[in-house]
């Protein structure tokens, strides 16, 4: 015969065993809490790196190159280097160049160039549509064409007719990978690549003799364009080849006058 259990007992038992069920419903829902929380920020920190879709509010790379190419007219001057690996053999042009660009517009720097097999160092200013240049083995500064020596007239590579123009002549762009970079890796950049037509680069090398080029432009969260990267025919009957040109410090301003 089976013993039954007098009520009064299992109403103890049932109160004793209350505190315990309390305590594991409490930690059930912690637990489901804290899985929540570790899903959520895990979402969270998949879009923040490499996540180039956006949503459906993001702006198109058109306009993404176009606002860079509105910041970089309207800054008050940048500082701007140009370099390359190695110029094709035999070539005479530009291979680096590294100086201050204001809106004024005006240009004080250095611009490295190749010429009858010798490389040289030329301190540059150019302010008022002219350039001048302190030549080797002369003193003081001289008046000079700049496309004599393959180099553009620098002051005004930031302009319309420099590389905020080329920004808005990408054809069909391309949203790359976001990185972080910059200082302290504080920015976040993202690269945009297309091609531009040939005749739009001689405000950049004036030989420019390619039909097209490859671009690469980096431009940081805040729609400021960091770097650019170009590939073409710079120099006529040459092999392609490739400037790299990094912006830094929007909103510099100096006074440059003519020397």
């Amino acid at each position: 015969m089976r013993e039954t259990i007098p009520r009064p007992l299992l109403w103890k038992a049932d109160a004793m065993l209350a505190p315990a069920r309390a305590r594991s419903s409490r930690r059930l829902a912690a637990a489901v809490t804290a899985a929540l929380l570790a899903v959520s920020t895990l979402a969270a920190c998949s879009g923040d790196d490499g996540d180039t879709s956006g949503g459906a509010d993001a702006p198109s790379p058109e306009e993404v190159l176009a606002d860079a190419s509105t910041k970089l007219a309207e800054t008050s001057g940048v500082e701007l280097t140009l370099a390359t690996d190695a110029l094709p053999e035999g070539v005479s042009g530009i291979a680096e160049a590294a100086g201050t660009i204001t809106n004024a517009p005006a240009f004080e720097g250095t611009i490295t160039v190749v010429f009858a097999g010798q490389t040289v160092d030329v301190p540059v200013i150019a302010v008022d549509d002219t350039v001048y240049a302190q030549l080797p083995f002369t003193p003081g500064y001289d008046k000079v064409n700049p496309k004599e020596y393959g180099a553009p007239d620098p002051s005004g590579l930031i302009g319309e007719d420099g590389f905020a123009g080329l920004l808005t002549l990408t054809e069909s762009p391309e949203a790359g990978e976001s990185v972080r970079g910059g200082a302290d890796n504080s920015e976040v950049l993202t690269t945009y690549s297309g091609t531009v037509p040939g005749d739009a680069m001689d405000a950049i090398i004036p030989s420019s003799s390619g039909d097209s080029f490859d671009v690469e432009w980096q431009v940081t969260d805040e729609g400021e364009l960091r770097t650019a990267t170009l590939t073409g025919v710079f120099y006529p009957r040459a092999d392609p080849m490739t400037y790299t040109v990094e912006f830094a410090d929007y909103g510099v301003e100096k006074d440059i006058t003519a020397p």
